[in-house]
């Protein structure tokens, strides 16, 4: 592969785009201040959230604002987590019907202060939904329960139509990048998915010093776990606290992790700079289906 553009104070002409803040927008922002309801768009510095929003669309962050990992490429607060609002699933379900939505995203911080890491709130919230919205589609992108498979059973146990859990880097920047999180436990919670025959789903960032061979072996490692549906994008450093940016990949070298990606067998792939794990997610679905 190239060696893409070394990190620097611009970003390449490649990622650089017009922002959208069209009516829809302020719409989606009113219905989600009146529910109380927090998004990663927001928490996580999003730099498709306009396009988003605009669309009409949005992924819901439950669990509060704040989690309880200081992952260093991560732009979401820590520390002083507030407990869970019994509310917020029906919150999350009332939202998603006055947005009209077809397919639903639930993400959440981690929240390794909860016994169960906050698994029964996302079944609840996955009910909730299905509820109000029988028509729709339910994507989870869940945290590694600190491995347990009994409460990733409870989420699998709802029966969302999409279990979405991003594995983030290589395993070898595990250590710098989610010192709290483990390369092995995030393949294993993928691996439990697919085999409860549940559409596994996964995502990982470049520009953080990774290798090539590592990104390939990352492919291998999450296609061989049983994942099937892959997203890959350009790591953006949110604030000065954050790991910096490597480099930027080219346009062209997502392509051709794509097309790697779809050798090993992956159904859908997603691979672009401005690519995030729940960017136009029913379309990744939708592609797997017409397989």
């Amino acid at each position: 592969m190239k060696s893409g553009s070394r990190a620097g104070s611009r970003m390449p002409r490649w990622m650089l785009r017009s922002v959208e803040c069209g009516p829809e927008l302020r719409q989606v922002e009113g219905l989600l201040e009146r529910e109380g309801l927090n998004t990663v768009c927001v928490g996580a510095k999003c730099p498709n959230r306009g396009e988003c929003y605009s669309a009409g669309t949005a992924t819901f962050m439950i669990l509060g604002a704040r989690c309880t990992r200081d992952c260093a490429f991560c732009a979401v607060p820590t520390g002083g987590v507030e407990p869970p609002e019994p509310g917020e699933p029906e919150a999350v379900a009332r939202a998603a019907s006055g947005m009209g939505l077809k397919h639903v995203v639930v993400t959440s911080v981690t929240r390794d202060d909860l016994p169960d890491g906050g698994a029964e709130h996302f079944a609840r919230t996955v009910r909730a939904v299905r509820a109000r919205l029988p028509g729709a589609m339910v994507e989870v992108l869940v945290p590694d329960f600190a491995g347990r498979a009994a409460d990733v059973e409870v989420v699998l146990a709802a029966r969302p139509d999409v279990f979405n859990h991003n594995v983030e880097t290589v395993e070898r920047l595990y250590e710098t990048v989610s010192p709290q999180a483990d390369y092995a436990r995030s393949l294993a919670v993928l691996e439990q998915a697919a085999a409860a025959g549940m559409p596994a789903k996964s995502g990982f960032m470049v520009g953080l010093g990774e290798t090539s061979l590592e990104v390939e072996e990352l492919m291998r490692d999450l296609h061989g776990a049983g994942c099937s549906l892959l997203t890959v994008g350009q790591y953006l450093r949110p604030a000065e606290r954050n790991v910096p940016v490597e480099r930027y990949w080219e346009p062209s070298e997502f392509g051709q992790l794509e097309v790697k990606a779809r050798a090993l067998g992956f159904e859908a792939v997603a691979a672009a700079p401005l690519v995030r794990s729940s960017y136009f997610a029913h379309k990744l679905l939708e592609e797997r289906e017409a397989r």
